[in-house]
This record gives structure tokens, C-alpha cells and sequence, in this order.
């Protein structure tokens, strides 16, 4: 007879204990536990797997039967590190209205398209709607199948009977098990399906995807343990203003991760952008202060980025420090750096710090092209148009070497830049090209004084 047993889960970390309090001690999250009635027997989770596995030399392994399935759309193929794996788990994150459900869709016309079975489990909505949305992109395969279902033992039967190459899970905050006594999307529920999903692909060689709701904050919600379990952690985000988005690879454990993959929104659904650099910079306008390029690295590839600055004069006693696309704290510290070796006013000064086009970058590498973006709007002087900037910036003032230093400069060199900015460090043993004239510098101020004074 199966034991029952009441904890307390927090909604953000998973973390379980036996009585209520505040605060998390594992994530320090406020207000986030919830009582759940856990259910204990005997026999947990059925594998799938028919005989038990056996230790085997590493040297004696097969790779035969690890294979990649294409998607037919280059910059996922990419993405993943050369195609979907067959029996992987993935699972795909975003905001409300990104376009998750309408990448899995043209990905499931093209998965169809070359003979494989694809179910698409379309739990928060119902297969006519879904099949609207289809209609509205094109797709329609024959072996594309739809079922709106949020019983995992309904699925389950499902699966044994179609016996599906790909399978899709829109989403795994809807689905529930009726063996447990928790409300859909709780901490429980979504560890317990995540298991079940993970023997099912592993077990049976589906290659199954999991669309998942992300917090405010934009993490992905639910137990950290889900995105321990799954294969592949792909966050989809984007700028609904300009109609790009972002398909970011976080985790993967096929291919690389940190990469991108950029699309384009319109009517007929996702495009690939092949050329993020011209994406980016098609609608900038040179002449302008407070814009600087920068050569910037996501996961495998170099990709030219605009950052705009605007400082103008305080009315208020306490000046405004905004920043989009990067992070605040790292502004609060060049805007002290820059203040401190230039002599600026900037504590009476609103600085606004902008990545256009959408993009969130945290690698420092942006560091001397904001600084000088700053200093270019602050002393209202323009920076060449053909010049690129690229350095990390210490607290004493001192530019610093980055990593990937040649990717950077072929990017800038096929966009067509004459100039770049560089540490001086990294000109050490670099090849001389006569398209781009390289400066190496050693300090902000010397980086000012060539571009603005």
C-alpha cells in the first residue's frame, strides 16, 4: 500500500523539506514553497529499456549507433552540433508569443518531410488550433501527427502504439500524472515527467523535444533538476520590435554551447538570417555620436554588434544609469573608470546604454567599445564609421586581451571596416592584413585620445 507524505517544495530550485519557512535556504528565494502530497511506493519508474545495461571498456564502445538527424534548417543543424541526435531529450525555453510552438512546427514539417514519424502532444491547446497555425505556415506532412493530451499515461499508450521517431511536448508545465496527487506544473509533477520523458527517449530512441514556460526573470520555471536531466537547453528569445529571435544554445551536450542561431518573424513564420553581422547593422547610421561597432563572440562564430550610448545633463538630483542588452553592474563600473581616468562629470549626467537589435551580451570583451561609446556622446564627437573597437577594460584603466582575436578581425574585414581597436597585447605574433589597420593601445585614455580628441 503506497505511503502518503506531506513536504514542502520550492517552486524555483525543486528543494524539499518538511516544514514551511520564508525563505529557501537552497536558492534564498522569498515565498516560493508549496505543500505537496508525495506519494511513495515501491516500484517508481518503469524502464524502458529491455535488458539491463553492462559495464564496457571505454575502448570497446560502438559510436555506430550514434546518429544525427537533419532538420533542414542550417542554423539549428548548427546549433545542435550537426543535427538532432537520435534518442536525445531537448528541451526548448522562451517567453510567451516567442515563437516556440511555431519552430517546432516548421521543424516537425521537416523532420516529416524525410519519412520519420513526429507526434506533437499539444497539450495547451487544441488540435484544431494548432492545425490553424500549421495551415498558416505550410505544414502538411502526412506523418506529422497532432494529439492534445496532458495525461502522461495516455502519451504513454500513444507512443507504444505509433511508436514515433520524434516526439514533442507543448508543454511540460501542462502535463500531469494521475499517480501523483499535485497540481499540473508543480515541482513534482515536472521532475516526475522529465524522468519518465528521459527513459522514454533513451529507452525506446525517440528524439524528443520539451517546450518549458520561463519565470519573469526569464529562467526557465520548474526544478533546476530538469534542465540537469535533458541533453539540450535551448533558449529562445528575441526583440518583438525588430522581429528577430534568438535560438541560444545553453546547454548541449552533442555540440557547443553558448552558440546562436538568429531567425527573422513574418507572416509565412521563422526565417534563418545567414548573415547576423548585416542583420544587425543594416539600419545604423554613421555620423552619429555615441555609436561604436564591436566584433563580438557567440559560442563558434563572430558577429558585429552595434552599441549605442546617450548622455545628456540630469535634471534630476540623481542622475539615471539604464542599460539594454547588457549587464548594469558592469555600466556602474566603466562609467566609474571612464569618470576617474578622463576627468568626465558623469555624476550629473543620465547615461542610456543600448545593444541594438536585441542581443544580450555578457562577455567583456564589449567593455572599451561602451566606454568610448559613452565618451563619444558625452563630448558629442562621432567615431570613424569604418572603426572597430574591441578590448576588455580593468579598474585601473588598463585594456586587457581577449580570447578568438583573429574570428573577430576576419568578421570585421569581410564587413568591409578599414580600422580596429585592439589591446595591444593581442598584436603580439598576429598576422599583418593589409585591409584593416590595426591599433594597439595599452589604456582608456589613449583609446579616447585616437578616436575622439
Amino acid at each position: 500500500m503506497a505511503k502518503v507524505k506531506t513536504t514542502w517544495s520550492c517552486q524555483d530550485c525543486g528543494h524539499r523539506q518538511a516544514k514551511w519557512t520564508g525563505s529557501c535556504s537552497m536558492c534564498n528565494q522569498w515565498n516560493t514553497f508549496v505543500e505537496e502530497v508525495e506519494v511513495t511506493t515501491s516500484k517508481r519508474f518503469e524502464s524502458t529499456v529491455r535488458e539491463p545495461a553492462k559495464p564496457i571498456p571505454v575502448k570497446e564502445v560502438s559510436s555506430d549507433a550514434f546518429r544525427r538527424i537533419s532538420t533542414k534548417m542550417g542554423e539549428v543543424d548548427r546549433l545542435l552540433g550537426g543535427g538532432l541526435v537520435a534518442g536525445s531529450l531537448s528541451l526548448l525555453g522562451g517567453d510567451p508569443g516567442i515563437g516556440k510552438s511555431t519552430l517546432m512546427l516548421q521543424i516537425s514539417e521537416a523532420l516529416a518531410a524525410q519519412g520519420l514519424i513526429v507526434l506533437y502532444v499539444c497539450g495547451e491547446e487544441s488540435v484544431e488550433q494548432t492545425s490553424l497555425r500549421a495551415q498558416r505556415l505550410g505544414v502538411t506532412a502526412d506523418n506529422l501527427l497532432l494529439f492534445s493530451e496532458t495525461n502522461f499515461s495516455n502519451i504513454k499508450a500513444q507512443i507504444d502504439r505509433l511508436k514515433p521517431d520524434i516526439l514533442i511536448i507543448d508543454s511540460i508545465q501542462i502535463m500531469y500524472k494521475s499517480e501523483l496527487p499535485s497540481a499540473p506544473g508543480s515541482v513534482s509533477q515536472v521532475r516526475e515527467l522529465a524522468t519518465e520523458f528521459m527513459h522514454l527517449s533513451k529507452g525506446l530512441g525517440i528524439s524528443t523535444f520539451l517546450i518549458g514556460h520561463v519565470t519573469k526573470s526569464g529562467e526557465i520555471a520548474g526544478p533546476k533538476v530538469l534542465e540537469h536531466i535533458v541533453d539540450v537547453v535551448l533558449d529562445f528569445e528575441g526583440d518583438r520590435q525588430h522581429g528577430y529571435r534568438l535560438l541560444r544554445a545553453v546547454k548541449n551536450r552533442f555540440g557547443p554551447t553558448d552558440d546562436i542561431a538568429l531567425f527573422q518573424m513574418d507572416t509565412a513564420g521563422l526565417k534563418e538570417v545567414e548573415n547576423p553581422s548585416e542583420a544587425f547593422l543594416q539600419e545604423r547610421k554613421k555620423e552619429i555620436p555615441g555609436s561604436v561597432i564591436i566584433p563580438t563572440i557567440e559560442g563558434t562564430r563572430s558577429i558585429l554588434i552595434e552599441v549605442q550610448a546617450l548622455a545628456a545633463a540630469s535634471s534630476f538630483a540623481t542622475s539615471s544609469r539604464k542599460s539594454t542588452g547588457l549587464d548594469q553592474n558592469r555600466l556602474a563600473l566603466l562609467l566609474a573608470v571612464l569618470e576617474k581616468r578622463m576627468g568626465y562629470a558623469l555624476h550629473h549626467t543620465d547615461v542610456f546604454v543600448s545593444v541594438a537589435g536585441g542581443m544580450k551580451i555578457v562577455e567583456p570583451a564589449i567593455d572599451l567599445g561602451i566606454l568610448l561609446a559613452i565618451a563619444s556622446s558625452f563630448c558629442n564627437r562621432p567615431i570613424d564609421p569604418d572603426t572597430v573597437v574591441i578590448g576588455e577594460v580593468g579598474l585601473g584603466g588598463e585594456v586587457r586581451s581577449v580570447p578568438r582575436i583573429e574570428s573577430r578581425i576576419k568578421e570585421a574585414v569581410n564587413m568591409g571596416f578599414k580600422t580596429a581597436i585592439l589591446p595591444k597585447r593581442c598584436l603580439k605574433g598576429f598576422p599583418t592584413n593589409p585591409k584593416i589597420e590595426l591599433i594597439g593601445i595599452e589604456l582608456v585614455e589613449e583609446a579616447v585620445h585616437a578616436l575622439i580628441s
